[in-house]
């Protein structure tokens, strides 16, 4: 179904620049939200195998977890650490855009040469695999709140994921469970950590750590 992962690569990458070009952390989490159920979809979508136990029961918990459970708790701790904007990153949000503008044309070059290798792989996903590992990246690096950098890290983990679901043709289903569960801890482990961050400073950017002293 080319269309529909077509469809799925245009907004996902919309929900990129969406997050790398506003400063309001409640529309940060609910793109990540809808970008974390669209490549959910894609282990349906991209093979031909049929709706199988296994693909459903990875498509469902990746929607459950990346649509529902991740933004409920990062929307939560929101709310109980009291801060809704990210101000002053450390790369402002115009020079953020034009970061995800040259991002996308080397995903698609680094797509375009992977593409050979991994033929049965949709050029648009493995494009798009690329890009959202690299917007994630810099998410991780040019912001100072840390709630920020944690969806930088989901941002991640959805481009490692859609990468997974379109050149790996079988993998237990469990490991693949066992993926999600680590994704799972780190974002509760990360919460706990952001939540004694803002608990001690009166706010959540990370850069404040250097002044902790063992």
């Amino acid at each position: 179904m080319p269309g529909l992962l077509a469809t799925i690569d245009v907004v996902g990458l919309l929900t990129c620049f969406a997050l790398l070009g506003t400063s309001r952390i409640g529309a940060c989490i609910r793109f990540l939200a809808l970008q974390g159920i669209l490549f959910s979809l894609v282990p349906v979508i991209a093979h031909d195998d049929g709706l199988t136990v296994r693909v459903l029961l990875l498509a469902g918990a990746n929607v459950a977890l990346k649509g529902m459970i991740f933004p409920a708790v990062l929307l939560r701790l929101r709310t109980r650490a009291g801060f809704h904007r990210e101000v002053q990153p450390y790369i402002g949000f115009v020079a953020s855009i034009l970061f995800g503008i040259v991002a996308l044309a080397v995903s698609l070059g680094l797509a375009r040469e992977l593409h050979p290798a991994l033929s049965h792989a949709p050029f648009a996903m493995l494009e798009a695999a690329i890009f959202l590992i690299s917007i994630g990246l810099f998410l991780i690096v040019s912001r100072r709140n840390a709630l920020i950098q944690v969806i930088g890290y989901l941002v991640i983990e959805n481009g490692i994921f859609v990468f997974g679901a379109i050149t790996v043709v079988e993998t237990p289903l469990l490991v693949e469970l066992g993926i999600l569960l680590d994704a799972f801890v780190a974002v509760f482990v990360m919460g706990i950590a952001i939540f004694h961050i803002n608990s001690e400073f009166g706010m959540a950017d990370s850069d404040r750590l250097n002044t902790l002293r063992g």
